[in-house]
Order: C-alpha cells, then structure tokens, then sequence
C-alpha cells in the first residue's frame, strides 16, 4: 500500500513553544522543542522517556499533529493495560472465528494507523513473546491477523514512550536489545517538573484558564503564598498532578484568588 503522507514544513522551536499543548520555557524543554520540529517533516521512530504525568503522549500527538502524518490517523495504544491474552488480537487484529467470541473480522491498532502515527505507550511492558513480534511488524510492516493467513501490510510512523530505564531492562535480559535500538531511532527525554521548577507558573496560568474555562468559573490568580506553594511542592505525579490540585482549586475556592490551603 502506498502511503498518503504529505510533506511538511518544519515549524520553527519558537512557533512550537506557542502552540504545542506541553508548556514550558526552561532550558530544557527549549532543547525539546529544537528536537520536535526537526523531526516534524520526518517519519524517524521516536522513543519518549520521562516519568508519568510529564507529557509524553501530548508529545507523541505533537509530532503527529504537526508532522506529515496529520491528515491520517492517530493511534494510542497502552500496552501495559491490555491483557495478555488479548493483546495479539487487539495489535494485529482477528478473523472471525478465530477463537470464542470473534464474531466478525476486527482490524487491529497496527493497520489501524495506517498512514498515520502508532503511539505505543508503556514499550517497556511488553511481554518477551511480544517483543519478538513487535520487531518483526517493525522490520518489515507486514503481520497476519490472528487467524488469518493473508499478509497485511501498515505504513506507519511509531513513537514509543515508556517510563522505565530500558537500557537497565536490556542489561537484565527483560527486554530485547534488538528491538531497543530499533525503537529508539530519535530520542527525547522529558524532565521531571521538579527539574523544571520554573515552567510552573507558566503550567498554572495555562491551567487555570483552561479549568476555568471547562467549569464555567471566573478566571482566578493565586497568592503569592499559594504560587510559593506550588513551586515548592514536590509533584510526584508531574504536571498531571499539578493540572489536578489547579482542577479543584478553581472549582472550590471562593474569592477571586486562590490561597494557599485551597
């Protein structure tokens, strides 16, 4: 199958740090938005690192947003959160009566995103069985469906993110070393926001005005007390859980400030 992308053009770092839903200008996340629009016009595999709640999906649709895949479909598949015993049925799709419950044919997230972005979330994972196949759809983008014996053929764009250390997971046998460096063509690291303290006034003027806006409140502003709160917290979660105590601030503070305690 022939693929649809389109060529584009490479946003500049700065039009990025305007438009992209991470939010951020700390040295660090600068860097990041350097290495996302020079692979904007690229179909490269892109590994994301980074602990939960530091963006990494918002990072993946980014680069499928602004890329050349834009106009085909986005895929975003958690594959720490399928069960093993579905999981070949879910990646590569099933023919009916290929076992008890497949009434009908059911394509499969891997030709599902053809001529778009497979995002494939939590890569660290996968089972050692599922990495063998993994690598083998990643070399050639041909797979059959469970059940099935025609070849299908994906033209897509894979970004993987993980929040594990593969290269200790490598070293222990757990994860293949082929497969590793076949994902990890582009690497982009997102640094935890204790690392980046100074993007969350930034990240709490963001999300308050999206809370507000979402809950039909006033827009709100916190005190000094309660921004040296949040500067000092240390937001195990990241920014989802930064997003989350904003959440509920907006919603039960009662003034037009939010102080500290709420």
């Amino acid at each position: 199958a022939l693929s649809r992308a389109e060529p584009a053009e490479p946003p500049e770092p700065a039009a990025l740090a305007e438009t992209l839903p991470l939010i951020g200008r700390s040295p660090a996340m600068q860097n990041i938005y350097r290495v996302m629009a020079r692979l904007m016009a690229t179909d490269l595999t892109v590994m994301i690192f980074g602990e939960s709640g530091t963006g990494k999906e918002l990072a993946a649709r980014a680069l499928h947003d602004y890329g050349k895949r834009r106009r085909g479909p986005f895929v975003a598949v958690n594959m720490a959160a399928i069960p093993r015993e579905l999981i070949e049925s879910e990646l590569f799709g099933h023919e009916k009566g290929a076992f008890t419950g497949a009434a009908a044919n059911k394509s499969g997230y891997f030709e599902d995103a053809h001529d778009g972005t497979l995002f494939l979330d939590e890569i660290g994972d996968v089972s050692p069985k599922m990495q063998i196949d993994l690598l083998r759809v990643l070399e050639t983008k041909r797979f059959t469906r469970v059940g099935g014996d025609q070849e299908v053929t994906s033209d897509f764009r894979l970004v993987c993110a993980t929040n594990k250390n593969l290269e200790q997971l490598v070293a222990e046998h757990q994860f293949r070393e082929d497969l590793y460096y076949r994902i990890k063509v582009v690497e982009i690291r997102i640094p935890p926001l204790r690392e980046r303290r100074e993007d969350i006034p930034l990240m709490v003027q963001a999300f308050i005005r999206e809370a507000s806006e979402r809950y039909g409140k006033p827009e709100k502003h916190l005190t000094p007390e309660a921004m040296r709160a949040c500067l000092e917290h240390p937001w195990k979660g990241n920014a989802r859980s930064l997003k989350a105590a904003i959440d509920q601030a907006v919603i039960l503070s009662a003034g037009d400030e939010i102080n500290a305690e709420e």
